[in-house]
Formats: structure tokens, sequence, C-alpha cells
């Protein structure tokens, strides 16, 4: 009888040479993004914008994208083109809408909501670095034609199902837009202001079987746009 070989037996439990690897331990969950995290992300895009690196279409794409983000790995490839130490370097000097007492970007996000119902936000009021606008079988107007800008660059994200937002800026900001229509319309008339300290409005969202619009108010100007009011 023919007596077993361990050494065979050993040799073929052993791993063939360049077999591959075994399969990594997947990756933690990605971090999820803070209102603090998409704010510094916009204030890289406006920086790099001011500075010539990305043009008005690009940060008006890039700025959509920052707050719709959910984890900072969405986040991180919208400047990843741009320089380390325009990210990890000082401040950027205080705009003069950052001069008030108040603190920009301190308050937390303005909701406004109307559901079979109605919202409007006019007059002299300050405007928070981000609105929510939710219009639910309801209206929002949004005026911001006597407001107070206290940053430069604020963004309002807009949703109307089976309603209507409406949006009315001063003729001399700049008003942009990454919004979208679906089975609705999303109308802006986007603007951008010759003067590079004038205010900038960045809107976003989407409407369904609804309406956003959003355009200038003739007639009405900011008359301070240094002083964001």
């Amino acid at each position: 009888m023919e007596e077993p070989s361990f050494e065979k037996h050993s040799l073929e439990k052993r791993p063939q040479q360049g077999a591959p690897a075994p399969a990594p331990a997947p990756a933690p969950p990605a971090l999820r993004a803070s209102d603090a995290d998409r704010d510094r992300f916009a204030d890289i895009l406006r920086n790099a914008m001011a500075e010539g690196r990305i043009t008005a279409e690009e940060h008006s794409e890039r700025i959509g994208e920052v707050y719709r983000a959910k984890t900072l790995g969405e986040l991180e490839p919208l400047v990843s083109d741009l320089p380390e130490a325009g990210r990890a370097g000082p401040a950027a000097p205080a705009r003069p809408y950052e001069a008030s007492a108040y603190s920009p970007g301190a308050a937390p996000a303005e909701n406004l909501v109307a559901v079979f119902g109605g919202a409007a936000r006019k007059g002299r009021w300050r405007v928070s670095r981000r609105t929510n606008a939710f219009a639910l079988f309801g209206g929002i107007e949004i005026d911001l034609t006597e407001a107070v800008f206290e940053q430069q660059e604020i963004v309002i994200n807009a949703t109307a199902v089976f309603g209507g937002i409406e949006i009315r800026v001063p003729e001399n900001v700049t008003l942009r837009s990454t919004g979208t229509g679906i089975f609705g319309g999303f109308d802006v008339t986007a603007v951008e202001a010759p003067d590079s300290d004038a205010p900038v409005v960045s809107l976003t969202g989407f409407a369904v079987f609804g309406g956003v619009d959003a355009k200038p108010k003739r007639g009405k100007r900011l008359k301070n746009l240094r002083a964001g009011g």
C-alpha cells in the first residue's frame, strides 16, 4: 500500500505565487459634512473666483454642488484642482459685509415652509448665509430688495412641489442659478453685477409640477454695496 505523501498535501495548501491578495476590509462610512464645512468650501470657491482661477459659470455650478453635498468626500473633489495653499493658508481679509456686530455664518440657516398656505420674507431683514424655501401646494415670497447682506455670498435652496416660490433681488447684485425644473419651471434671470463687491445670490434646488421664479426688481438697488445695504 502506498503511504500518503505529507509533503504533497502541505504543498497543495500553500498559496500560489502571484495569486491576488485578499480583498481589503470595507472602508468606514464617509464623514457627514456640517454646515460649517459647506461654508468653508464655499469660501474657497469664492476666493478662487476672485483670483481668476475659476470662471463665474464654474463657480455657480460648483457652489450648487457644495450645498447639495452630504459628505466630506463629496466636497473635496470640488476644490481638488485649486492650490493647497489656498485651502490651508490664513483666512482672507474680512470683507465689508463682515464689519457688523453680527457674525456671518454663525446663525443657522433660515427655513421658509409653505404647505397648503403661504410664507414671506420681505422688508428690512438680515439675510442668513443659507435660506431653505419649501413650498408644497403653497407659495413663498422672498424679497431681498431692502435686505441687509452681512456676507457677500448667500445661497437660497428653493424646492417647489405643486407650489410656487418668487424671489426678487436688487438690480445691482449678482444672481446665479443651478436649479432644475422637473415637469415645472425654474426660471431665473441671471445677472452679473459690474461691481466685484456686490452681493452674490446663488439659487439652487428644483421645481416639480411647480415653479420657481427669480429676477431683479426694477428700480430697486442697494445704496451701498460695500456696506451690504
